[in-house]
């Protein structure tokens, strides 16, 4: 089998792409970063902002493959500036994809797995998304990540290529990015942190059980034409994730008991609504379907991905 990997160089196709070398197995691997490449890798180098464009031809370096697992988009920026910036997710997230998509059609691509995201079903709520739920995005990034779903079923349906697509949560591991990669730095640093009050539940996913998954929808036959949804099957409170990852990593965890209704007026006037909304905010995933289905489990245990976070910051 031959895999390709756009987004090949991020935090999740690095790890897959390690993954299915190990294995012996054949991967092209797309990146838009060349310099945090490894020599003796089979790789295109290409730049995400061309995806979308008419120019951008992969036709023939995808041919022969059997998988595409497309992980390359725009996302959520941290520092954002743009005052609307939906226009620039459509470009890469839908335009981008759809142009891609189709080139792996011509190409005799069997399958297409997209990395979609839990956010197409919404930011909170009070009872576990499941794969049945209605779609309900807040954010420009998971509304953009739904209409490339969307496209993506009608253009699977006219060619015949299968389509999968898997919505995360917060992926978590070893230097991750983002926000996670955020708050480690503030436990690493015993900082101490406004959050001792908070009674959440968040469904998070370790990398290496998301990969597991992407690896198991590259071959399994019942995956073909599904969505599934995907978290470690343990949910925590932010707090137990700080005390957790403090353990891990030799630190104190020190939590101050700091009233829900000040973290949300301060995430207002900071402009940091949707970062406090993630802190304080539950948000739970139902993985029935995507076990029942594909007979798949979360090969990682939560203790055994936060212990790796710790052992990645020993001196």
């Amino acid at each position: 089998m031959r895999i390709c990997i756009s987004g090949a160089s991020g935090f999740i196709g690095s790890s897959l792409l390690t993954k299915i070398e190990n294995r012996g197995e054949n991967a092209l691997a797309l990146t838009r970063n060349p310099l945090k490449w490894k020599q003796g890798s089979n790789a295109v180098y290409w730049f995400e902002h061309y995806l979308a464009s008419p120019s951008m031809n992969l036709v023939d370096e995808i041919k022969g493959t059997d998988v595409v697992v497309h992980l390359a988009a725009r996302v959520h920026v941290l520092d954002e500036k743009l005052a609307d910036p939906l226009p620039e997710f459509r470009k890469v997230n839908v335009d981008g994809t759809l142009n891609f998509a189709r080139q792996a059609a011509e190409a005799g691509v069997k399958r297409f797995i997209f990395i979609s995201s839990i956010g197409v079903h919404g930011n909170q709520n009070t009872r576990p998304f499941t794969v049945h739920d209605a779609p309900n995005p807040v954010e420009p990034y998971a509304v953009s990540k739904l209409e490339a779903e969307q496209e993506l079923r009608q253009l699977a349906d006219a060619t015949g290529m299968e389509l999968v697509a898997i919505r995360p949560p917060l992926v978590y591991g070893p230097n991750a990015p983002g926000n996670f990669g955020r708050l480690v730095r503030l436990v690493h640093k015993g900082l101490p942190l406004p959050l001792g009050l908070v009674r959440n539940k968040r469904s998070l996913v370790a990398l290496d059980n998301l990969v597991d998954l992407i690896l198991t929808c590259t071959q399994h036959p019942a995956a073909a034409g599904q969505t599934f949804l995907v978290s470690d099957g343990e949910d925590l409170s932010t707090p137990e994730l700080i005390h957790k990852l403090a353990s891990a990593m030799g630190r104190p965890a020190r939590l101050l008991p700091v009233p829900l209704a000040l973290l949300r007026l301060g995430g207002t006037i900071t402009g940091k609504k949707a970062e406090v909304d993630r802190l304080i905010g539950s948000l739970q995933v139902d993985i029935g379907h995507t076990c029942d289905t594909l007979s798949w489990q979360p090969p990682v245990s939560v203790h055994d991905a936060i212990v790796e976070i710790g052992r990645s910051w020993e001196d």
